[in-house]
C-alpha cells in the first residue's frame, strides 16, 4: 500500500498503522521507540501483521475516524454484504492493548483473520500456546502478547488464522494484549467500556480547545477540521508519562522511492520545541504544553557542551543508529534504520529553538521552571564560544559541516529571546554581553549570508544555493518581512525551489548534503511559505497555498513528513508531527483569531 492508505490508531504511549486492507502493518510495544511487532511496513507480510479481512473480493471500501476520536472504522462491502471493523486503542491501563471489532452491517460476510506475531521487527518467532480459557499466548524473549476472540482459531504457515461468518447487527472482538514475558498476563478488557472509555476521552480532550478555536471563527469548516485532526496526531505522537513528543511514529519510510534517505523519527528533537509549544498554548492546551516545556528542561539539563539534538522519550541520550538488513525496506528501499546517528552532531539551531520556547513558555504564561534561567544563562555561555564555527544545520546533512545561514540566525534567535526574557521577567543576566554577542551574529549573517547580486540571502556563507529555511528569517524577527532582503529572498525561494508548487527543503543537485540526490517537497517548508506570503501581504497567495496543502492531507486527515507531487503520493515518516503542527500555525496565522502566545517575534531590531 501507499503511504496514504494507513491511518493512525494509538494510546498516547504508542501507535499503530493500519492499512485500507484491514492489515496492521506496524506496531512498536511497549513505546513508540520499542522493537516492532508488526513491520510489514518495511518488509513483507512474514515481518509481522495483523490482517482482518472479507475472504470475498471487496467491491468498495471507505473508512472515516469516528467525530473527533481515534476510533477508526472501515466499511467494506462485498456481493454477500457489508461489514465495518472497527479499531482502536485504549487509553493506556495496566497493559497496551489493541482492539478490533467486525460489525455486521447487512447480508453475511465471510471473513478471514491472520496474525503475524513477529518481535525484534520482523526477526522473531515466538513461541505460540494455547492458554485454559482458550486466549493464544506468544513469548520470544522479553516480549508476550495475548490474543482474546470468541472465534475458533489455528495456526497455519507460523501464523494464527481464522475464517468466520458474520451477519447484520452481529460483532465479532478481537483483543491482542501486550506484557513483559516474565510477568503476569494481561488482564482482558471488557470491549464495550474500552471503546466508551476511549471515545470519552478523546472528545473531552478535543472539547478543550472549543473556546480556543471558537475565537479562530474565521477558518473554513475544511481548515478547522485538519486542524482539529492535527491537534489529534500530536496528542497521539506524545508520550504520556513523561511530555515528550515523537517527530513521527515510524522509521525508515523513505523520502524517495528506493533511496537511501530513510531514518528513525521515533525520537523528541528540541528543533520542534517552539512550534510544538505554540501551537498547544494556542488551542488552549496548557497542560500539554507545560509537559512538553518540562520534558525539555529535564532533557537539556546537565553540561551545555553535552547537549543533544534529539533525545529519547524520556530524555535518553544514546541513539545508537543500526540497520536491521533483514528488512528490505519500504518499496525496497534500503536501509532500515534504527536508531539516529544525527544525534550526537552539533547544530546550532536548536540552541534559539530552546531559547525561543523557553521564553515563549513565559510570555504564555505557563508557570516558571526554578531550573530552566539557569540552564538557560549556560546555554548562551556556551553559545558564546561555538556560534562561529560550522556545524550540520537544520537538515542535518551528513556531509562536512558548513556556516549555514539559518543555523546562525538561530543563533541570534537565542541571544535574542535570552535579553528579551531578561528585560521582560527581570531576570539576572549579562544582557550587555549578550547584546555584543547577538550584534556580531547579524553583522556577520548579513555580510557572509547575502548575495547582494542574486538579491537574496544564501543557504550557507559563500555558498549560491537556497534553502527553505531561509523563509523563518522573518518571522523569528531577524529582519522585518518589509525588508527588501526578506522579499528577494522569498522571490527566489519561490522560484527556484518550488517543484508543482510545493517547495523541496533545498536542491539536492545543487547543495551537497553526503547523500545521493532526490527526494520529495517537503511539507512543513511550503507552509513557511504560507507564512512567509502572509507576512508579505500575499493574503491570497497564502490561502491558496494553504488549500492545497490541507488537500494533501490523506482520507482521515494524515500528513507525512514529504510528498511527491508528479507522483501525486505522501513520503516519508508518517504521521509526521512537523508537517501536523505547520499546518496548525499556518491555519492559526491565518485566521483573525487572538491567540494566547504570538508565533515568533516580528519586531525590528532595536
Amino acid at each position: 500500500m501507499r503511504i496514504e492508505d494507513y491511518a493512525l490508531i494509538g494510546d498516547c504511549e504508542t501507535v499503530a498503522l493500519v492499512g485500507r486492507n484491514g492489515s496492521i502493518d506496524w506496531l512498536c510495544w511497549p513505546r513508540f521507540d520499542s522493537d516492532a511487532a508488526f513491520a510489514a511496513l518495511l518488509g513483507r507480510e512474514e515481518h509481522g501483521r495483523w490482517l482482518l479481512a472479507p475472504r470475498e473480493p471487496v467491491v468498495r471500501s471507505t473508512r472515516a475516524y469516528r467525530d473527533d476520536t481515534l476510533v477508526l472504522e472501515t466499511r467494506f462491502e462485498t456481493a454477500e454484504g457489508a461489514v465495518t471493523l472497527v479499531d482502536f486503542m485504549p487509553p493506556r491501563g495496566q497493559s497496551p492493548d489493541v482492539v478490533r471489532l467486525v460489525r455486521g452491517e447487512h447480508g453475511r460476510v465471510a471473513m478471514r483473520m491472520e496474525l503475524v506475531i513477529r518481535f525484534g521487527y520482523g526477526a522473531d518467532v515466538p513461541w505460540v500456546t494455547r492458554l485454559p480459557d482458550g486466549a493464544l499466548r506468544a513469548v520470544a524473549g522479553p516480549d508476550m502478547t495475548v490474543l482474546r476472540t470468541p472465534v475458533e482459531l489455528r495456526g497455519e504457515d507460523l501464523k494464527t488464522v481464522a475464517d468466520f461468518t458474520v451477519e447484520a447487527g452481529e460483532v465479532v472482538p478481537f483483543v491482542l494484549s501486550y506484557g513483559a514475558s516474565h510477568g503476569p498476563l494481561p488482564r482482558p478488557i471488557d470491549v464495550a467500556t474500552a471503546l466508551d472509555e476511549t471515545e470519552r476521552f478523546w472528545r473531552g480532550w478535543v472539547a478543550q480547545s472549543d473556546e480556543v478555536m471558537g475565537d479562530a471563527a474565521e477558518l473554513p469548516p475544511a481548515w478547522s477540521t485538519a486542524v482539529r485532526r492535527s491537534l489529534m496526531v500530536l496528542k497521539a505522537l506524545t508520550y504520556a508519562p513523561t511530555g515528550g513528543i515523537v517527530a513521527a511514529a515510524t522509521t525508515s519510510l523513505p523520502e524517495a522511492i528506493g533511496g537511501v534517505r530513510n531514518w528513525d523519527y521515533r525520537f523528541c528533537w528540541l528543533r520542534d520545541a517552539t512550534l510544538s509549544l505554540l501551537a498547544l498554548m494556542n488551542a488552549g492546551y496548557y497542560q500539554e504544553a507545560r509537559a512538553w516545556r518540562d520534558w525539555l528542561v529535564r532533557a537539556i539539563a546537565g553540561s551545555p557542551d553535552q547537549m543533544r539534538i534529539m533525545y529519547g522519550l524520556a530524555g535518553e541520550r544514546r541513539l545508537t543508529e543500526w540497520t536491521a538488513d533483514w528488512l528490505p525496506g519500504y518499496e525496497g528501499s534500503a536501509p532500515v534504520r534504527i536508531g539516529n546517528a544525527a544525534h550526537s552532531q552539533r547544530q546550532l539551531d536548536v540552541y534559539g529553538q530552546v531559547m525561543d520556547a523557553l521564553h515563549q513558555a513565559r510570555c504564555g504564561g505557563l508557570p516558571e521552571d526554578e531550573r530552566s534561567w539557569a540552564i538557560q544563562r549556560a546555554m548562551l555561555n556556551h553559545l558564546s564560544g561555538i556560534w562561529r564555527e560550522p556545524d550540520q544545520g537544520i537538515w542535518e546533512v551528513r556531509g562536512e559541516p558548513q556556516h549555514f545561514v539559518h543555523s546562525k540566525v538561530m543563533a541570534w534567535v537565542a541571544f535574542d529571546r535570552g535579553i528579551r526574557s531578561a528585560e521582560a521577567f527581570g531576570l539576572d543576566a549579562p544582557v550587555d554581553d549578550w547584546r555584543r554577542e547577538r550584534d556580531a551574529i547579524h553583522e556577520q549573517v548579513c555580510a557572509r549570508g547575502y548575495d547582494p547580486v542574486g538579491g537574496t540571502f544564501v543557504r550557507s556563507y559563500g555558498a549560491s544555493g537556497l534553502d527553505a529555511s531561509l523563509l523563518l528569517l522573518p518571522a523569528v524577527g531577524f529582519l522585518t518581512a518589509g525588508d527588501p532582503r526578506i522579499r528577494g529572498t522569498v522571490e527566489a525561494v519561490e522560484e527556484r525551489l518550488c517543484r508543482d508548487g510545493l517547495l523541496l527543503r533545498y536542491d539536492t543537485q545543487e547543495s551537497a548534503d553526503g547523500l545521493p540526490v532526490g527526494e520529495g517537497a517537503f511539507l512543513a517548508c511550503s507552509f513557511w511559505l504560507v507564512d512567509a506570503y502572509r507576512q508579505l501581504g500575499r493574503i491570497e497567495d497564502a490561502r491558496a497555498l494553504f488549500d492545497r496543502l490541507v488537500g494533501l492531507c490523506n482520507d482521515v486527515g494524515l500528513l507525512s513528513e514529504e510528498y511527491d507531487a508528479r507522483a501525486g503520493r505522501l513520503l516519508g515518516n508518517m504521521p509526521q508531527a512537523f508537517s501536523h503542527v505547520a499546518l496548525i500555525i499556518s491555519a492559526l496565522n491565518l485566521s483573525r483569531g487572538v491567540k494566547p502566545a504570538e508565533q515568533r517575534s516580528y519586531q525590528p531590531l532595536p
